[in-house]
């Protein structure tokens, strides 16, 4: 039995197109689901060593792991606060941190 549910495009690298694609396979005699990673070139066109495959037996609890990440878990964190770069004028840098610095 071999079932595709879907496809996600990973992009393009020096001409060749990657895709994830999740489908229900077959594999010696044992039905699962396949999570790989398939390439599109000159040289090939397939599924890659890339990937994953959960068993059927599995499947119920990795469904429920899945389901439980949320929106909020996937968003993006805050970018860290900038360092000075190099191109920043020393003498600008010593003002601001003589700046924050208390007179005594």
């Amino acid at each position: 039995m071999d079932k595709d549910i879907g496809k996600i495009n990973k992009g393009e690298y020096q001409g060749t197109v990657t895709e994830i694609v999740v489908g229900v396979r077959e594999y010696n005699g044992k039905v699962g689901v396949d999570i790989r990673e398939f390439v599109a070139s000159e040289k090939y066109t397939g599924p890659t060593k890339k990937g994953l495959r959960i068993p059927s037996a599995s499947f119920p609890e990795f469904k429920k792991m899945i389901n439980s990440i949320t929106e909020e878990d996937l968003k993006e964190p805050e970018p860290a606060p900038k360092e000075p770069s190099e191109e920043t004028p020393k003498d600008q840098t010593l003002n601001e941190k003589n700046e924050e610095m208390p007179d005594y």
